[in-house]
């Protein structure tokens, strides 16, 4: 029997996959307009998709429609980042007490994205740092088997990587108090220690809005 080819993205999806989680992803595009004609040239569709992206877009308030300008990407504030960090905390810690009551702990795999992150020491490999950590966190949501809190997490991802690398780039000893962060994490999942596992990520959090806090 022949192999089922899997369908090929839309203009849409390709530009509204690029502009979520490249150019909104990007510290620098902060405070900027984004160029329909740039991204189309980019991703290599018409301009067409790319409004339709940008309106998707703006409807999930990640971007700023703006008569006669464009698309401008707004700076996350310190009210942003303190709502991105409360946000997290509550569906990490709801998916933490799930796994662990469940027996579904990902601490392995998270093990092993911990240790590629810990090669990832230095500036130019920043953003593959901050998409590791991204994806060490949502290795144990995606653990508590429940789709509708997976797909709010996963929309925070682009604020998520944005702020991550704000942080990152500000502060020099933040990749090291990451590692030691994450280490705990996934130290108190894999004993079973509920109460020391929330901790851990409550002053991951805490540590995290810092850091960026200082930043704004």
């Amino acid at each position: 029997m022949p192999a089922t080819n899997k369908p090929a993205q839309s203009g849409r999806a390709k530009a509204y996959d690029y502009l979520k989680n490249t150019v909104l992803a990007d510290p620098d595009a902060e405070g900027g307009f984004i160029s329909e004609q740039e991204v189309a040239e980019r991703v290599g569709v018409s301009r067409t998709p790319v409004r339709e992206a940008l309106l998707q877009l703006a409807a999930e308030e990640l971007v700023q429609l703006v008569p006669n300008r464009g698309a401008y990407i707004a700076p996350l504030t310190g009210r942003d980042l303190r709502d991105l960090v409360e946000l997290r905390g509550l569906l990490e810690r709801f998916a933490a007490e799930r796994v662990m009551a469940d027996g579904t702990v990902p601490w392995r795999a998270m093990q092993k994205v911990l240790e590629q992150q810990e090669r990832c020491d230095d500036p130019a490999s920043a953003k593959e740092f901050i998409e590791l950590d991204a994806h060490f966190h949502t290795l144990l949501v995606e653990a508590a088997g429940n789709s509708m809190l997976s797909r709010t997490y996963t929309a925070l991802r682009a604020r998520q990587v944005r702020a991550g690398l704000v942080a990152l780039r500000r502060s020099g000893t933040r990749h090291a108090e990451v590692i030691h962060e994450h280490q705990a994490i996934v130290t108190a999942l894999a004993n079973g220690e509920v109460e020391a596992a929330l901790a851990a990520i409550d002053d991951h959090h805490a540590q995290t809005l810092k850091h960026q806090l200082t930043t704004t």
